[in-house]
């Protein structure tokens, strides 16, 4: 019997791995893909975590990877195929307020069947994508899904932004700080986000509204040069260029919790992120949750450690 599973081996699991080893538990890190970092691997440049700036994100990761193997992290590479509460208790009632597991039993693609006292969950996120012809070309190249991310690169440059709720109307307001000019493009000609932050935008000078316009292309050569948008208008619709050095799309994100919707007392909201506060305590008991899984407003490096350390504090509390 472990003391603790974590699932993902992203800088939330791995921060949860370093502080579980810490703690003395008897624990081990589950792990889809082949020694894993996480969508951190994917940035060309984080400028934002303390202490490091600049390092890209593949370096970044292999240094939190190593960090969790010099502690004596034991890893598994395979998919979890299942989680399920174990209840050795006569008569219990498995609603939502009063299940209380005596043990998880996790399941794997390679065929394990293991048994733990607590897990922590830190499968992640993953940006949407609006599948346009040029966006998998350039991602990394101009194209980028975290305003926060990577705004800085594009100091006194024209960008656009795709979408029309909170995250999109956020990235263009933190951007107007940072770009000479930001393009806000959106489908419709209404806004999906908060009023405050809608008469925000209006208020700057330096974001252009692009309505009733949908992205066709992003174009360039070895980087991003601009973007091609379908225009919708009283006769009929236009295609129109606008030359951009960075495209943001905030299309939302879609969180890893296929595998946890019918586990019975875990409560998820309707986008599918597993309802916790910072303390990454969930509604079932022995099961928490770290990184960008989680409901929160901001997702990013720094605040998956920092919910992996969290969680695994509270696990080990938990254990007693």
């Amino acid at each position: 019997m472990l003391d603790l599973i974590i699932i993902g081996s992203g800088p939330a699991g791995l921060s949860a791995a370093i502080y579980g080893i810490r703690a003395n538990l008897n624990l081990l890190v589950i792990e889809k893909d082949y020694e894993g970092t996480g969508q951190v691997a994917l940035s060309s440049c984080v400028d934002n975590y303390l202490g490091l700036p600049g390092l890209d994100g593949y370096s970044m990761g292999e240094q939190f990877r190593q960090h969790a193997v010099d502690f004596g992290v034991e890893f598994l590479e395979a998919a979890v195929t299942g989680i399920e509460p174990v209840c050795h208790t006569e008569n219990i009632a498995t609603t939502s307020d009063n299940l209380v597991p005596d043990f998880f039993q996790v399941t794997t693609s390679d065929g394990h069947t293991l048994e733990t006292k607590t897990i922590i969950y830190a499968a992640g996120a993953t940006h949407r994508k609006l599948d346009v012809p040029g966006e998998a070309r350039f991602d990394t190249k101009g194209v980028s899904y975290c305003a926060t991310c990577d705004g800085a690169f594009y100091r006194n440059k024209t960008t656009a932004v795709i979408g029309g709720g909170d995250t999109a109307l956020d990235d263009a307001l933190y951007l107007s700080g940072i770009c000479e000019k930001v393009y806000l493009v959106h489908r419709r000609d209404t806004f999906r986000a908060a009023e405050i932050t809608i008469k925000k935008v209006m208020e700057k000078d330096n974001i252009e509204l692009v309505l009733n316009s949908t992205l066709s292309e992003i174009v360039g050569e070895e980087k991003v040069s601009g973007i091609r948008i379908n225009q919708k208008n009283a006769d009929g619709s236009e295609e129109k260029n606008l030359a951009v050095s960075g495209v943001f799309i905030a299309a939302g994100s879609k969180p890893e919790t296929g595998i946890l919707e019918k586990i019975s007392g875990l409560n998820l909201n309707d986008a599918g992120y597993v309802i916790a506060d910072e303390s990454c305590i969930t509604s079932l008991p022995g099961f928490f949750v770290a990184g960008d899984v989680r409901t929160k407003t901001l997702r990013q490096v720094i605040t998956a450690v920092a919910d992996g350390a969290i969680a695994a504090t509270a696990a080990s509390h938990y254990i007693g």
